[in-house]
């Protein structure tokens, strides 16, 4: 059963995140905002940092996968899965735009983590890698992908284009999603790895953006780029029979840190909100019916309520992972909720905050253009509820479209 506090080994980690995020992100935080594109290169040091306690084996400070291995031990564990989505949480409270601007902690390193056998892991062990699923005929339908991959001798020819590729221009690598044979449907699209540098791979523009503008967010194409047939991740064979599986357990690995993301940024507003509430004398007592406060403490309540049902099922995706069991519905449960409750929570937030909530006077009003695309990528809340539908029902996807 799992055990709704906080573990007490995760602690220490928990406070170095949040004064990470209170001392690096937080004052830099509308200043990349307002610059567009220009790199913080204030992350690079901190980065170093946060490579060192990933490599001690601590995790929870940036991006990581979720791994099944079954080493024998019996009872529950709390492990690093649940320390990487405590930790972003923590980081998100600072900037969530920051955090995806972070050298070697993008989603495609999380991709990494997840499925690289181990010399892969050890290669790319160093490599800031991003994902790139969509196209532009292709949003949250990834069955769809157009891209394709040929081998030709010890190499894959790829060609397509993708779109809204997060890190696509600082990252050192990218996670391309592609398939190997279109007649052969959603079992054909596979991963690869592809390195900065490789001929044919071209940054055609960065987008300009509402939110999480700290971080880039690129259109790559790829015209026959030649990638060592080593760089796919998983295997190259086409099982009809598993389908889509194999590469869509990268979305059950990175949707509960993308979920994590939105409680990171719902919890900073509240925190903000509390305080300004505060200043103006209205006060939320908790152990007062919420019909019998101030409207504004009553709706602050109510919000409240919904950041901890986002934040549970949050770390019940984590904390299933790290206790080998599969977490497909949770994933999707915690991401739906998590990207729903964010952007809600941010928005009553600037209602409530009033014209403090309105200006750049605080942050709040950037907290909420952050926070759509935190209910957008990684599968749009539409796309969430329909896998949450077919677990639920039992129904394929043929069945329930």
């Amino acid at each position: 059963m799992i055990n709704l506090e906080t573990p007490k080994k995760a602690g220490a980690l928990l406070n170095q995140a949040r004064q990470a995020a209170a001392e690096v992100f937080r004052p830099i935080s509308r200043k990349y905002d307002r610059a567009e594109h220009a790199y913080p290169a204030e992350l690079d040091m901190f980065a170093a940092l946060l490579d060192g306690l990933n490599s001690s084996g601590e995790g929870g400070a940036g991006a990581s996968g979720v791994r099944r291995e079954d080493d024998g031990a019996k009872g529950n564990r709390n492990g690093a899965n649940l320390n990487t989505v405590l930790g972003t949480i923590e980081m998100c409270w600072g900037d969530v735009a920051l955090l995806l601007s972070m050298p070697r902690q993008g989603l495609g390193n999380a991709a990494i983590a997840s499925v690289a056998d181990e010399e892969q892991s050890k290669r790319f062990a160093n490599v800031w890698a991003a994902m790139a699923i969509t196209e532009p005929g292709c949003g949250s339908d990834s069955a769809a992908i157009t891209a394709t991959a040929r081998l030709d001798g010890d190499e894959y020819v790829l060609n397509g284009e993708k779109i809204f590729v997060t890190a696509g221009q600082r990252a050192d690598a990218v996670v391309v999603w592609a398939s190997l044979d279109k007649s052969k449907g959603r079992a054909a699209i596979k991963s690869f790895v592809v390195e900065k540098g490789t001929p044919g791979f071209e940054v055609v523009r960065l987008e300009h953006k509402l939110g999480i503008r700290a971080s880039d967010t690129a259109v790559l194409r790829f015209e026959d780029c030649r990638v060592p047939k080593e760089n796919l991740l998983g295997t190259p064979e086409i099982d009809t029979q598993k389908g889509f599986a194999g590469v869509m357990q990268t979305f059950d690995n990175t949707r509960p840190l993308v979920a994590a993301m939105g409680v990171g940024v719902a919890k900073a507003a509240l925190e903000e909100t509390e305080r300004i509430l505060a200043e103006a004398g209205i006060v939320v007592d908790y152990d007062k019916p919420a019909n019998n406060q101030h409207a504004a403490a009553a709706a602050y309540l109510q919000l409240e309520a919904d950041y901890e049902s986002a934040y549970l099922l949050t770390l019940e995706s984590a904390w299933m992972a790290d206790n080998r069991k599969p977490n497909s519905l949770e994933a999707s449960m915690a991401k739906a909720k998590a990207g729903r409750s964010v952007v809600d929570i941010t928005l009553r937030c600037v209602e409530l905050a009033g014209t403090l909530g309105y200006t750049e006077d605080s942050l709040l009003e950037k907290w909420s253009r952050d926070a759509k695309i935190l209910d957008i990528f990684e599968g749009t809340q539409q796309i969430q509820q329909l896998i949450v539908a077919r677990k639920v029902l039992n129904k394929t996807s043929t069945e329930l479209k």
